[in-house]
């Protein structure tokens, strides 16, 4: 079957990385085409972006309305709730030692979603098909793909953010290791009588971590890891018994808990594909990697995977090269590679060390904890590597966020 309408780019997929994705590159000239069936306007969880994140968002032009649905995550504690023979110290790592105003900001996925979604109207060479993508003939110049309503359209690239079993990687053949954990993240969102202060408390507890991290006004999002019978029994509570029940495990930091949203569980579970693109096909996000919701990774990872493919392409056509050929692909992998890679095995082997008993395990992770809480250099190295990648010192603003 011939292809009908061509693209330079094709991005399959509408979650927030998909969409994020096909706004950059329209934003830089690229006619691009973005498939997906529709948007998740429900959806009820929430996202931490971090300073990369904010500012390929603020590149696009979709930060500035972002923002005052958002709350600052101006300072990160992590506190050693086990119960252990060797315990960790509690340690803050706070934005204004990077000479930030903030790590970062929270927000609902359905305000992003929606955001993301209304600026793709601001582009005329971004078109959103509401479709799902049905086939994929990888050519030497281009793919063509089949859609759901019987439409050919082709594109020079192809850009998988379709998911975890994303089928645009299942046609182009790359395989993935994917792994399981013993646990369950119940999510939800809750109020409560104190103020945050713009604080994100991660209590390290035997069965994983239980973190909140702070909304607009008194509220949080929850993120609570259990195991699944446990995770049965919390959301199976009515609202005055989960909140009580919540609060007693965050040893009341921000008072009387509310119960904002209904409960929801995640299994959880890791997967990294073994090649991050193939003929003329790039993953990003979840196509590419998925672990724990830990250390706010997930989706910054995931849009450092976006803003790596944008700066490559966008060199590529400089150079009046080919922008899907295996120049362009084969340097995607080299740069991504490298950092996914650390940021997996680093989520990894933190969750696996709350699930231990092994004494040396434990106390290799109160040592760390302990060095980064006593060693300032140490722990502005974390904050930069592992909180905020690529991040540098900036003026603080006078006027804080609340």
């Amino acid at each position: 079957m011939s292809a009908g309408q061509a693209f330079d780019i094709a991005v399959i997929g509408a979650g927030p990385a998909g969409m994020t994705s096909a706004l950059m590159f329209a934003s830089k000239g690229f006619s691009t085409v973005l498939v997906a069936p529709k948007v998740n306007h429900e959806d009820g969880r929430t996202t931490a972006l971090l300073q990369t994140s904010v500012a390929l968002l603020e590149t696009i032009g979709t930060w500035e309305k972002l923002r005052p649905q958002a709350a600052a995550l101006s300072r990160m504690r992590m506190v050693d709730d086990t119960g252990r023979l060797i315990r960790a110290p509690e340690v803050t790592f706070d934005s204004a030692e990077l000479e930030l105003e903030a790590f970062g900001y929270n927000l609902l996925n359905k305000d992003l979603n929606r955001a993301l979604e209304e600026d793709a109207q601001r582009f005329g060479n971004l078109t959103f098909l509401h479709a799902t993508a049905k086939s994929y003939d990888f050519a030497d110049t281009e793919v063509s793909i089949t859609l759901s309503d019987g439409a050919v359209i082709s594109a020079q690239l192809v850009v998988a953010a379709d998911g975890r079993n994303s089928p645009a990687r299942m046609a182009s053949g790359i395989d993935v290791r994917r792994w399981d954990y013993p646990q369950v993240a119940v999510v939800l969102n809750l109020g409560h009588e104190r103020p945050h202060g713009d604080t994100s408390t991660e209590f390290h507890t035997p069965t994983g971590p239980f973190t909140l991290v702070p909304l607009p006004g008194r509220a949080s999002s929850l993120v609570c890891v259990v195991k699944r019978e446990e995770a049965e029994r919390l959301v199976a509570l009515n609202d005055g018994a989960l909140a009580l029940e919540l609060e007693k495990r965050a040893h009341s930091i921000l008072g009387k808990f509310s119960i904002l949203t209904k409960p929801q569980m995640f299994p959880l579970s890791g997967l990294t594909a073994r090649q991050l693109s193939g003929k003329r096909l790039a993953l990003i996000g979840e196509a590419a990697h998925v672990f724990p919701p830990i250390g706010a990774q997930g989706l910054n990872l995931s849009l450092r995977d976006v803003a790596e493919l944008g700066r490559l392409v966008d060199d590529a056509r400089a150079r009046n090269e080919d922008i899907g050929g295996a120049t362009v692909l084969a340097a995607y992998q080299a740069k991504r590679a490298g950092d996914i890679n650390t940021r997996t095995a680093a989520v990894d082997a933190l969750n696996r060390s709350l699930l231990t008993d092994f004494l040396p395990v434990q106390l290799a992770r109160s040592t760390g904890l302990y060095l980064a809480d006593r060693i300032t250099p140490l722990r502005k190295f974390l904050m930069r590597e592992g909180i905020a990648p690529g991040t540098r010192p900036a003026r603080r603003n006078s006027a804080t966020a609340s």
